[in-house]
Formats: structure tokens, sequence, C-alpha cells
């Protein structure tokens, strides 16, 4: 798969995280390259989502070092790290069922509006000019994701996979430069994974940077430029996804025989 990088975006340095006693991810290093797709997967309890919890924000390393284009975010808060253009959706969706689609877009701009809560009381120019722009970003974002034609439906009344469009639109509507992706083709059938496949394939087109973890093989071996396998919270392997496909350990510790795209 041809890639075009520019530098290093994402490090991990030995990042321990404990809870209670419980090592639940040892000494993993890791790097995403600017206009990468990393995949981490692993079984159920491997630490995958631990790892974009710790990146994110929730939750602060217990020792090792996150670094984001170089500058340390360990320990920031996860407001404090959205602000450097870091994004994430989640493995339940995380939407606002009674709001209607653009409303929840529109929130995903709430740190970047500069109208303060008089000027939005009384209408404003500004205030208005302002509320135009980000409209019509939610609105080109809501397209880019091919959901424009719902934008004043209220959430709760689309499909799950378009619920899952909704939460990456809310996520990119504010340009990140990276996009931590937590299993988006949960639920959906083959047609619709193949969909999501081709939405984030676009998404790194357009210049993300994407972490995806994902259970689904095929959607997995089809879009990323590596693969990085975690097992007991241990990084095992890592390589392209034909290297994955082969290695041994990963087949056993993984699939206990079998791993197919």
């Amino acid at each position: 798969m041809e890639m075009k990088t520019n530098g290093t975006l994402l490090q991990l340095q030995e990042v321990n995280k404990q809870f209670d006693g419980l090592l639940a991810i040892a000494d993993v290093s890791l790097h995403l390259a600017s206009g990468e797709i990393v995949s981490l997967i692993g079984p159920n309890g491997a630490g995958k989502t631990t790892i974009l919890n710790l990146i994110s924000g929730v939750y602060p390393p217990t020792s090792g070092e996150i670094l984001l284009y170089g500058e340390s975010i360990s320990g920031l808060k996860p407001y404090q790290i959205a602000k450097k253009r870091v994004a994430r959706t989640f493995q339940s969706v995380q939407i606002f069922q009674d709001m209607t689609v653009m409303e929840n877009v529109l929130l995903g701009l709430h740190h970047r509006l500069q109208s303060g809560f008089v000027k939005g009381m009384v209408h404003l120019p500004a205030e208005r000019k302002e509320e135009k722009r980000a409209t019509g970003q939610a609105l080109e974002t809501l397209e880019q994701l091919g959901i424009g034609h719902l934008a004043y439906r209220k959430a709760d009344s689309i499909s799950l996979k378009e619920q899952r469009c909704l939460e990456i639109a809310r996520s990119i509507v504010s340009s990140p430069c990276l996009l931590l992706l937590d299993e988006p083709a949960a639920g959906l059938n083959i047609r619709e994974t193949e969909e999501m496949a081709e939405i984030i394939q676009r998404l790194r087109q357009q210049g993300l940077s994407i972490l995806l973890v994902e259970h689904d093989m095929n959607l997995v071996m089809s879009i990323a430029h590596r693969v990085i396998v975690l097992h007991h919270g241990l990084k095992i392997a890592e390589g392209s996804p034909e290297e994955i496909q082969r290695n041994p350990e990963v087949i056993k510790a993984y699939l206990g025989g079998t791993l197919s795209a």
C-alpha cells in the first residue's frame, strides 16, 4: 500500500498503566507517522482501548512517555489534548440522541467558537457570523461522511452506521491531526464495513493520521499500513498486514491457529 508520510506524529515510549496492582499495559512502545494508518489488534482485554484512553488523556500513564510531535502530552487532561488536535471515537457510540445530527457535530466545535454568552443571547452580528460559519463547516463535514442529508434529523432516528459516521464527523469537524478510532465497524454488516473502510481511507488521503482499534480483520488488513498486536498488555508483534498474517506467534496468541484477511 502506497503511503506518503511527513515525520513522526505520535510516540509511546515504554508506557505502562497499572490499575490497583494489575498491569494493563506493560512497556508498550509504538509510533505513528503523519499520514499513516496504524491498527491495534488483539483479543478482548489485550489493552487496545486502554492505549487510546492513555493517548486521549482519560488515564495518565503510570510510567513512560507519550509524545505528540515530540512534545510530551503525558498526564494532560482530555480537553487539553483535544486542543492539541487529537480526536477520538468510542466502542459504544456516544452521541446525544435527543439532539439533531447538526447539533451533535456543532458540539465538536464548541472549544473553537469565540462568541461569548452575552453575544449569543442578543445575537450580535459577530455571533451570527460565527454561527453561520460553524454551521457551514459542520454541514461540509457531514457531507464528507455521506450524511449531509440527515443534518436536521434527530440523532436517535438514524441507523447505527449513520450514528458511527456522525461520531466521526463530530470528531473531525475541528480539523484534528490525529484521529483515534475505537472499533468503528462494530455492529455493522459486511457492506457497511466496506463503506466504513472507504471512509477511513478517504480521511487519511485528506491528511488525517489514524490509530485504529478494530476486530474486523478484513477491514484492518485492507487499510492499515502497519499492524501492532497486543496480548495481555504486551506488544507481541508489529509489521505490515502481510507480515502479521504470517507471524506464528500472532496466529497462536490471537486466533488460536488462523489469521485471515
